[in-house]
């Protein structure tokens, strides 16, 4: 096969496992690398090439990152260019900024292209490879990542602009949706205090100029159901939201609203634990919408 045609994912979690099956079904020859050998043995089953030593893949023509933080990104990237050969290096991982800029540097340095390209859409989209992505490159890096990216996206991604770029709308857009979790939680409970069923308020609400997926599909599915099994953690939404605020003020910027949102993540992870699925939220901020209701209380006020 083609240089052209291989790719290393490093990370086979939820989303890195799937897109590695997606880029496999898709004629791409893939070898994966989980530190993780139970994660190694899910990707096998799937028919993916595992290895367990991150070196083996270094000069693989083109890479998927998809990486639980920016630290693991900055140590792993290095070992992938330490071998000549790698065209591009395409990052999944919901990572910072800062990062992403001196990947691109390092990656420039040895010839190859480093895109910062988180992703949205879920396992569904990484399985049916019509995820969305937000790209920051420059256009030569956005150009040489084009493959991997339309066999991951089928073309539903935008190049936002340089080095960074991605990640910072991708911060912004998961704490735009912590917030709304958070806001709708607090509306339908309002409306079920009224003594509005709040699958009917939600509803009508989605039809209407207050709606969103958040109110249309996140709450009918994973919260009034019951069944919070969207697949995405509390932890790692807590974790975003607090990162897109620390993102803003560093460049001096003091969004009020969405850190008070961000803040009721962080209570809610108190409450709840990192393995909590994110649409959990609601079991704080409006328990009595939710067949859980309240977490349990591990200590007396």
């Amino acid at each position: 096969m083609s240089n052209n045609r291989r790719v290393a994912v490093i990370g086979l979690g939820s989303m890195g496992g799937t897109m590695a099956t997606t880029l496999h079904s898709a004629g791409w020859e893939v070898t994966g690398f989980d530190p993780s050998e139970a994660a190694r043995d899910a990707a096998a089953q799937a028919g993916i090439s595992t290895t367990a030593e991150l070196k083996d893949l270094a000069g693989t023509p083109f890479v998927v990152l998809s990486l639980p933080s920016a630290a693991i990104v900055e140590a792993t990237v290095p070992v992938l260019l330490s071998a000549p050969g790698t065209i591009a290096i395409v990052d999944t991982t919901t990572s910072e900024p800062a990062t992403s800029k001196s990947m691109d540097i390092l990656a420039e340095s040895k010839g190859a292209a480093f895109i910062d390209a988180p992703v949205s859409g879920g396992r569904e989209g990484a399985a049916t490879g019509t995820l969305s992505a937000f790209v920051g490159a420059s256009r030569t890096a956005a150009e040489a990542a084009r493959p991997v990216l339309e066999a991951l996206t089928g073309g539903s991604y935008a190049h936002i602009g340089g080095p960074g770029s991605g990640n910072v709308v991708k911060l912004l857009n998961n704490v735009l949706a912590a917030a709304n979790l958070v806001s709708v939680g607090e509306a339908l409970g309002v409306a079920k205090a009224y003594g509005i069923d709040p699958a009917v308020a939600a509803s009508s609400i989605s039809n209407a100029s207050g709606g969103s997926k958040v109110s249309a599909n996140m709450y009918p599915n994973w919260v009034l159901s019951g069944t919070h099994d969207s697949g995405f953690s509390l932890g790692l939404m807590a974790r975003d939201a607090a990162l897109a605020i620390d993102v803003a003020r560093q460049i001096g910027e003091q969004p009020e609203l969405l850190a008070a949102a961000a803040s009721q993540w962080q209570e809610a992870l108190a409450a709840l634990g990192p393995a909590a699925d994110f649409t959990e939220i609601a079991r704080t901020v409006a328990p009595a919408i939710t067949p859980a209701g309240a977490p349990h209380k591990t200590t007396v006020a």
